[in-house]
């Protein structure tokens, strides 16, 4: 299981057919076999210890070994659910190729996490005057979604959503990572408030003291 076995296929394995490729093989197993053995022998002679690796089974078909030499594999084949938001905190920049159609249509969006990829978002998205002045943008936060990943493709489509503000503050960044996160952070509905005490300032009653435990 150690040795590799290359062969080499030219034209004149392609004249004498498959047949004579696969009897070519043949007989390079087994040289490599006698080969393998006679080191064995002479490595017994010289005293070389033996490793745990030599211990195992020496078969060549995988079929016949144990389930505990074998290397268990698998694919993905259905997503149950989508765990990330697919939101993503991070900058814009124009496109390095001005002379492309890219260009004219898209800008790129650059993550601030570099798990998520670099995404392309449309031009529409952008500030008006972006592409006049991008360099007023450079330190920019901006929410972009992504929107699809095709598989021939080694960058993203998004939507910016949102500007944040100034790369390096507190509010926008905070905004960027809740916003990533699914995080809800908006105002608390009528609804909600409606079930605060309304009568203000509010103080816990002698008999709710009485059956809690004090921590303060």
């Amino acid at each position: 299981p150690d040795v590799i076995i290359e062969a080499q296929f030219d034209d004149n394995d392609a004249e004498h057919g498959q047949d004579h490729l696969q009897d070519t093989l043949t007989d390079d197993i087994k040289k490599l076999s006698l080969d393998a053995g006679e080191k064995g022998k002479a490595a017994g002679v010289t005293g070389v210890h033996r490793t745990k690796q030599d211990d195992g089974p020496k078969v060549n078909d995988p079929r016949l070994l144990a389930d505990e030499f074998l290397q268990r594999t698998a694919k993905v084949v259905y997503i149950l659910e989508k765990k990330h938001s697919r939101a993503a905190t991070g900058l814009i920049k124009l496109l390095a190729d001005r002379n492309s159609e890219l260009f004219k249509r898209c800008a790129m969006f650059s993550p601030v996490d570099h798990r998520v990829p670099r995404v392309y978002v449309p031009l529409a998205d952008c500030p008006p005057d972006f592409v006049t002045k991008p360099e007023a943008y450079s330190q920019m936060l901006f929410i972009c979604r992504i929107v699809d990943w095709k598989e021939d493709s080694n960058f993203a489509s998004g939507q910016l959503c949102k500007s944040l503000g100034q790369a390096g503050e507190i509010e926008p960044e905070s905004e960027g990572i809740l916003t990533e996160y699914g995080v809800d952070f908006s105002d608390f509905s009528p609804e909600v408030l409606e079930c605060l005490p309304q009568n203000l300032p509010w103080v816990i009653s002698p008999g709710e003291l009485a059956k809690r435990r004090d921590l303060r």
